[in-house]
C-alpha cells in the first residue's frame, strides 16, 4: 500500500533553514509526480512545490519562490524540500502528496515552527 513518511520539521528561528524529507514506499516513484503541500492553523491546506517524476520541472508557489526547492531521489524514493530564509509565516505543518490512481495520498506531516 501506499505510504509516506515525512521527517525534518522542527524550530527554527527566521531567516533559518529546514530540510523537509518524505520518504514513499507502495508505488512505482519515479513514474509519478510528487507534491508539497502546508497547512497553517486556522487555513486551508495550500500547494507549496510540485515535481515531475524525473525532476526536470518544479513549480512552486509565488510566496516560496527563491526561498523554496524541491528536489528528488527515485533511487531512495524520497523527495526533499529544502527551505531557506524561513519566515514566521512558514509556521505549518507541511505535507507531501502524491496523487495516485485518481487518489489523493498524504502522509502525516511534520510541524515546521518559525520563532525566535
Amino acid at each position: 500500500q501506499v505510504q509516506l513518511v515525512e521527517s525534518g520539521g522542527g524550530l527554527v528561528q527566521p531567516g533559518g533553514s529546514l530540510r523537509l524529507s518524505c520518504a514513499a514506499s507502495g508505488f512505482t516513484f519515479s513514474a509519478y509526480v510528487m507534491n508539497w503541500y502546508r497547512q497553517a492553523p486556522g487555513k486551508e491546506r495550500e500547494l507549496v512545490a510540485t515535481i515531475s517524476s524525473f525532476g526536470g520541472d518544479t513549480r512552486y508557489a509565488d510566496s516560496m519562490k527563491g526561498r523554496f526547492t524541491i528536489s528528488r531521489d527515485n533511487v531512495r524514493s524520497t523527495v526533499y524540500l529544502q527551505m531557506n530564509s524561513l519566515k514566521p509565516e512558514d509556521t505549518a505543518v507541511y505535507y507531501c502528496n502524491l496523487r495516485y490512481y485518481g487518489k489523493d495520498y498524504w502522509g502525516q506531516g511534520t510541524q515546521v515552527t518559525v520563532s525566535s
